[in-house]
């Protein structure tokens, strides 16, 4: 009983807002690990029709944001809505890769080149 108890837990929402913007809604939630470490789930909700069966449904896109990764988040998020209000770009690098030796051994070099597919995590297919 004592493991569902936690695989609930990790699961449990400690903080939430939501902000309703048109036909969506977005949802920021903060949960707790076994390990009790915060993350963020950022989850898009949009109403659709489906045709076929003549009801509507929820679709909905989730991103999962670690504490480790706040402040690049951040800061990325801030300089494309800074892009966005004034037209100019800010002056930090387009794109910021980890410091060497962080165990992460995927840089990326140009978020230009990213395309969905290769996110799939099929490393063998490279």
């Amino acid at each position: 009983m004592e493991e569902i108890d936690n695989k609930d837990r990790d699961r449990e929402e400690i903080f939430s807002r939501a902000i309703r913007a048109g036909k969506r809604t977005y949802f920021f939630d903060v949960k707790a690990t076994v390990g009790d470490e915060y993350y963020i789930t950022i989850t898009e909700s949009k109403r659709r029709f489906n045709n076929d069966q003549g009801k509507f449904f929820y679709e909905k896109h989730k991103l999962f944001l670690y504490k480790e990764d706040f402040d690049k988040f951040a800061n990325g998020l801030s300089d494309v809505i800074e892009f966005i209000r004034t037209g100019k770009a800010p002056e930090r690098p387009e794109f910021a890769a980890d410091p060497p030796g962080d165990g992460d051994s995927d840089v990326v070099k140009s978020p230009r080149t990213i395309e969905f597919e290769d996110l799939s995590g099929d490393s063998d297919s490279n």
